[in-house]
């Protein structure tokens, strides 16, 4: 058994590029090999630096064995030319080939030998094609080379068994050897196999392998953070980052003067995380602490690299602090109407415009929530107040976090701060979802406002792009509704944003919005219920007689059925419902009918039918109680006890009687109880799989 070890040596690559790239190629190594039939330990891997892509496969069987396989020629009835150019083709004499009879004919087959064949060789003669197979998202050319890659590819170490794997991919010919310094592109080494390779640089103190990389750096953070007894909350996102940029690295613990705390909170971390990389630190109680850590590729014997990473974390918050004292004294009242300055999207108006859209359509909303009308229509008044500010031109992934800020600052109701603050959530499918009634309301006014406007312009999400990020917002609105169980007439509330637009003079199409973007919404509803867990058959059930003022509900309903589909109350309702309904709709098919559910009892001829007339008259009248009107566990519940009547009526009643008169009332019967079932949703679409249920 051999070992497989490939190191790609580049120019320092971005690790999205890296990630992308270690996973696309070790993907596509392991499809070769097991596409040649060529076996190796399931424990192969890739791994990386800033600067290597490396990949690595052991026990591979030196050599294996191409089966026998049967090439065919032409026809029998060929030319003579055509024959000798098959024989030629693969150099072998007429002897060799024989004749065999197939559904097209008959035809000349020449039969290749079982061989063994070496492993070394085969991946030699395929390799430069395999690595053309990486697919960049982003690629460069540089000198005179034809090569595109991720970054200027140095050199190819390539081993197999221990020896070189050698082969030509454009400029450069794999060998033993690579560059030991990435700052350093002179000095190389040779290497016999990955174990010496990793032992090497590990005295370096290079760590190859990206994942005891990022364990050594959150072991070092924990570490610190409890001799000081710091909280570190540790943003894994940007560990995984910070990984992949450093190859050596040391966590050392920097500051920033304390007169910066005054600054609101998410100005400092998006300035310690976001710009410079580095991780925050609180205390025990959360509080954001004047400390931050940073991981550094060197070692820093003079304190030096400390010393720039806090001077730069200080100028960027002198900034801030600057500009937070500044806009904070700047009465937002006075701003409002220099949004009319500022443009909102061409074809849509100003902010100005879009705050006074706001405004009419959060006291719609307040009606619904029961809230104060004064206070939302001030929160929706100085909501995009902050697009004014300095400071937001600086930190601009807090637009409304700061509008909240300076809110607090001049005195608003801690109501309409939190709502500004809160307006831009959700912003996605995992972003929190505000919870205040103010929020929700001024949250789900801005994104109707912003859905009905680009939808009125035709600026309709293909199925590749959203280049304004409408799909985000309809998940955040339908999250709203959702995630906080509440109901609102959307169908009204966008007419009514139709109608804003057009007393703005901006006209658009009120039945052409309404379809399209309900439409939209349906669509974005289904994700949200697939990334819930949700059947797709239950999903399309649900939503076959969608209503848009219903998403609260047709979601509950869904998510409750598919809580208990797998449990015998799951499989006693689906079974009721299908029984019926398959024979009902073999019979609207075979006669051309409509059966309208008004079964007559005076044509009952047996009890049977009596007792399933009755169960069904009163599981309805349970429908309608108040206390059930919200439970859908019970009525699901309710709907499977109808599995001993179903099963009775089934077992001893032919419904296809003789009688015409009375084949179509137990069909009547049968489809009221299918519209008995409609009373919760049409459950059409839900699949089955019991014998009984084709009855």
């Amino acid at each position: 058994m051999s070992e497989f070890f490939l190191e790609l040596f580049t120019e320092e690559m971005p690790p999205s590029l890296q990630n992308n790239a270690k996973i696309e190629f070790l993907e596509i190594l392991k499809n070769f090999l097991d596409e040649k039939k060529i076996s190796y330990n399931k424990l192969y891997y890739s791994i990386s630096t800033p600067n290597r892509l490396i990949f690595y496969f052991k026990d591979i069987v030196e050599e294996f064995e191409k089966k026998t396989e049967e090439i065919r020629g032409p026809r029998v009835d060929a030319n003579k030319e055509s024959l000798e150019g098959f024989l030629k083709s693969k150099n072998i004499s007429k002897k060799k080939i024989f004749i065999k009879k197939t559904p097209k004919g008959e035809f000349y087959f020449y039969k290749i030998p079982s061989i063994k064949v070496s492993t070394k060789k085969i991946l030699q003669e395929n390799m430069p094609f395999l690595l053309q197979r990486i697919k960049w998202k982003k690629s460069m050319k540089w000198g005179n080379y034809e090569l595109s890659w991720g970054r200027p590819l140095k050199s190819i170490l390539c081993l197999f068994n221990g020896t070189s794997l050698n082969f030509v991919f454009y400029h450069l010919k794999s060998s033993n050897k690579t560059f030991i310094n990435k700052d350093d592109e002179i000095k190389t080494r040779t290497f016999k196999n990955f174990v010496s390779y990793k032992n090497y640089f590990k005295q370096a103190g290079v760590i190859v392998d990206d994942r005891e990389r990022k364990l050594s750096i959150k072991k070092n953070l924990e570490k610190i953070s409890k001799a000081k007894n710091f909280n570190l909350n540790i943003n894994l996102k940007l560990l995984d980052e910070i990984t992949n940029i450093v190859e050596k690295p040391k966590v050392i613990l920097c500051s920033f003067d304390k007169k910066f705390l005054e600054i609101p909170r998410e100005v400092i971390q998006l300035t310690i995380e976001n710009h410079q990389k580095f991780f925050p630190i609180s205390d025990k109680k959360n509080n954001l602490l004047n400390y931050f850590f940073s991981v550094i590729d060197k070692e820093d014997k003079f304190g030096l690299i400390k010393k720039g990473n806090e001077s730069v974390v200080d100028a960027r918050l002198t900034d801030a602090e600057y500009f937070w004292k500044k806009n904070k004294s700047q009465s937002m009242l006075k701003y409002v109407s220099k949004l009319e300055n500022v443009n909102y999207f061409n074809g849509l108006g100003n902010y100005l415009d879009k705050t006074k859209r706001l405004k009419n359509l959060c006291s719609v909303i307040s009606d619904e929530l029961l809230i104060s009308k004064e206070k939302l229509e001030l929160a929706s008044t100085i909501a995009k107040v902050d697009l004014l500010f300095d400071l937001v031109n600086e930190f601009p992934e807090l637009q409304g976090v700061l509008g909240g800020y300076f809110a607090e600052s001049q005195g608003f109701e801690k109501e309409v701060c939190l709502a500004v603050s809160e307006h831009y959530l959700p912003s996605g499918l995992n972003s929190r979802t505000p919870k205040n009634n103010y929020s929700i309301a001024l949250s789900l006014s801005d994104k109707l406002d912003a859905l009905v406007g680009f939808f009125g312009l035709d600026l309709v999400p293909t199925s590749s792009k959203d280049p304004y990020a409408l799909r985000r917002m309809a998940i955040g609105l339908i999250k709203l509704i959702i995630e906080n169980k509440k109901s609102f007439k959307l169908k009204e509330m966008i007419d009514y944003s139709c109608q804003l637009y057009n007393n703005q003079s901006i006209n658009f199409d009120r039945k052409s919005v309404h379809t399209n973007l309900s439409i939209f919404i349906i669509d974005r509803l289904k994700n949200y219920m697939k990334e819930k867990g949700i059947r797709l058959d239950i999903i399309e059930s649900s939503l076959i007689d969608f209503d848009l003022n219903n998403i609260f509900v047709i979601f509950t309903k869904a998510d409750r059925l598919n809580k208990i589909i797998k449990k015998q109350v799951g499989i006693d309702l689906i079974e009721n419902y299908k029984r019926a309904f398959n024979i009902l709709n073999s019979e609207t098919q075979l006669q051309n009918e409509d059966y309208k559910g008004s079964a007559d009892p005076a044509l009952f001829k047996s009890n049977f039918e009596k007792d399933l007339f009755k169960k069904i008259h009163d599981i309805r009248k349970n429908f309608t109680s108040i206390n059930l009107e919200n439970d859908y566990d019970s009525q699901l519940s309710l709907l499977a006890s109808l599995k001993k009547e179903v099963e009775n009526f089934f077992d001893n009643v032919i419904v296809n009687d003789n009688d015409v008169v009375i084949k179509k009332n137990r069909l009547e019967l049968l489809k009221m109880l299918c519209n008995t079932f409609d009373k919760y949703f049409n459950f059409e679409k839900i699949e089955f799989l019991n014998e009984k249920a084709g009855i």
